[in-house]
């Protein structure tokens, strides 16, 4: 049992991280701040915070943790507001999507990483934002990835992992070099997919949507998301992002030439590959 946490950001992740904690009985008082006042008094209103402050001093008073739930290009102004209303025995942790530069950011602010800063991922999300999406159920069964640095206090790691396992999340722990070639991969790769095949469709046919069937609608969904945190992880993961697109690039130069030079088992045996790897996933 935590006495007191601090979320900055309430919506979707923060709000339901929050949400989720109280239904755990994992914390006493939660404490939200943000600078829209109409957010956080909604957040309090459907029972997601017990308080709120615009005042950044008043919220972070006696806390235990905070937990950063903003876009990632935020942190540095976050991080610098905070610094002066804490110490050393306070937890930090954030939802970001990318690791690496959330390190780079937090070793910036304070001359070195802090011992009980935690950095944490979880692998969880709607293509709705806002608190107004917030679910106490949303990280179950789902993995969020820790990547604590080597200097890292064991019992701020231990802390932060119950808190997440008591929402019935899978915890992992893995560097944020690697976390952030994987979400490369799994999550930020599909994203710019998706958005470009909008983009594309926009600019060749605004009508060629009405003419979509449910499977178009299915892999189009995560384009609701949010443009201003995709905007975030698309300039905080550079590298790795441009790496996997260029990648992708070359599978669709693989799959345009057999179908150029009709190769009818060749595309076959690549579509059934891919089935397969899909299938096999969804049953483990």
């Amino acid at each position: 049992m935590i006495d007191k946490i601090c979320i900055i950001g309430v919506g979707l992740i923060g709000g339901s991280f929050a949400v989720g904690l109280k239904q755990a009985g994992q914390v006493k008082t939660i404490v939200g701040f943000s600078r829209q006042e109409s957010h956080l008094k909604k957040a309090q209103e459907m029972g997601v915070i017990d308080a709120y402050s615009l005042d950044i001093a008043q919220a972070l008073k006696q806390v235990q943790m905070v937990i950063i739930a903003t876009p990632v290009n935020s942190f540095q102004t976050i991080l610098e507001l905070i610094k002066p209303h804490i110490d050393e025995s306070v937890i930090i942790s954030d939802v970001g999507s990318t690791k690496g530069s959330v390190i780079k950011i937090a070793k910036l602010v304070f001359g070195q990483m802090p011992v009980r800063f935690i950095p944490a991922h979880p692998i969880a999300g709607k293509e709705k934002s806002g608190i107004e999406a917030v679910d106490a159920q949303l990280f179950n069964h789902k993995r969020v990835i820790l990547t604590p640095e080597k200097n890292a206090d064991a019992q701020a790691v231990d802390i932060l992992s119950s808190l997440w396992r008591s929402l019935g999340a899978k915890v992992e722990i893995m560097s944020d070099k690697n976390h952030d070639d994987l979400l490369a991969m799994t999550s930020h790769l599909p994203h710019m997919l998706v958005y470009g095949l909008m983009d594309y469709l926009i600019s060749n046919n605004p009508d060629a949507c009405r003419y979509a069937a449910g499977g178009f609608k299915d892999f189009s969904r995560i384009a609701s998301s949010d443009a201003l945190m995709w905007r975030d992880i698309c300039i905080n993961n550079p590298k790795e992002i441009v790496k996997h697109i260029e990648g992708y690039q070359q599978t669709l130069e693989k799959i345009s030439n057999l179908i150029k030079n009709n190769q009818a088992q060749a595309l076959e045996n690549l579509f059934q590959e891919a089935k397969s790897a899909r299938d096999n996933w969804l049953d483990g």
